[in-house]
């Protein structure tokens, strides 16, 4: 992104001895994201100097990348226009000298989510990221997982509507209450990345999107209890899927201590292993990244965030293989 100048403490920060954790991620991320293919993505939408005059926009690849900051460590606009005053490491991940260049406002920061929002850019930013993971030999098989898991919303009416988000709805899991939204992904069974995403109301059954998550190509779909009664469905008939569905637990626990019945559990027990590769993703967009709760209002805006971080997830856990190949 060209030389930069950088003051006194970008200059203390670079010399320092030992790399900081977020250091070593912002390098990792460096090296693996496609940035010419997001760039050129977002381009054609992109706000242009104009001969009116008046002050140019920033550079895209700027804006993109602070985008991404922003969801790597879950901050809010403002307070990402605060971590790029503050916080040299990010000032340069993001190319921006602070003496010379101006930083973004919380202002410039919104509109630039907002363009990602109008113009369904999350899902495409998602669709190229998996092409880059393709292009590098990560290419989905022939298994699938479907999962969904709860983002909690705010339920509190002290906003300027004095209301909760109408998008946003409660739902009940086991024996508590939940209000929020769901994230549906199909994911590979064999390297556990994401390949399908769908965001839906909370209510909203497992087994509705379901369909959505499949790529077409898969032989063998995996998925817990909740989505027993999957290959009856309409949509599923005529596709020659295998399905691999959790027994209930309650008619697992009642499976009888015979050779019969412990056979059923070990093959319960085989699903589960297989399953168990859906919590990956989930966990790093919930806990590396730290979206548990929704920030903003509305299915659109949600769902463009969970698009993005679906593709950061994936890059996320494909970083080693990635990186050898750089």
């Amino acid at each position: 992104m060209g030389a930069k100048q950088f003051g006194f403490g970008d200059y203390e920060q670079s010399t320092a001895k030992k790399r900081t954790r977020r250091e070593r991620f912002l390098a990792e991320m460096e090296a693996i994201v496609p940035w010419k293919a997001l760039v050129d993505l977002i381009e054609p939408r992109y706000p242009r100097t104009t001969s009116k005059g008046g002050r140019p926009p920033y550079p895209l690849e700027t804006m993109l990348r602070i985008h991404l900051l922003q969801q790597w460590y879950d901050l809010s606009d403002p307070a990402m226009e605060d971590a790029l005053i503050e916080v040299a490491t990010m000032r340069r991940f993001a190319g921006i000298a602070l003496i010379s260049d101006r930083i973004p406002d919380e202002t410039t920061i919104l509109a630039f989510r907002h363009l990602l929002e109008q113009n369904d850019l999350g899902e495409q930013i998602f669709k190229a990221v998996n092409a880059h993971l393709k292009a590098n030999g990560m290419a989905m098989k022939q298994g699938t997982i479907v999962d969904a898991t709860i983002i909690a919303a705010p339920s509190s009416t002290k906003n300027e509507k004095r209301e909760r988000d109408p998008e946003m709805h409660q739902t009940k899991k086991g024996n508590q209450w939940y209000f929020g939204m769901k994230v549906h992904i199909g994911v590979d069974s064999e390297s556990g990345l994401i390949h399908s995403v769908e965001t839906t109301a909370a209510n909203v059954h497992d087994l509705t999107p379901a369909a959505e998550l499949l790529h077409g190509e898969e032989t063998v779909v995996y998925a817990d209890a909740g989505y027993q009664g999957i290959e009856k469905r309409e949509e599923m008939q005529g596709r020659g899927i295998g399905f691999r569905v959790a027994m209930r637990p309650g008619k697992r626990r009642a499976l009888p201590d015979t050779p019969e019945g412990r056979v059923d559990d070990l093959i319960e027990t085989a699903k589960a292993h297989v399953r168990a590769k859906v919590e990956h993703p989930f966990r790093v967009i919930k806990r590396q990244f730290g979206f548990q709760k929704t920030r903003l209002r509305g299915m659109l805006k949600n769902g463009c965030k969970v698009k993005v971080l679906a593709a950061l997830s994936n890059l996320f856990m494909a970083r080693h293989e990635l990186l050898c190949r750089t």
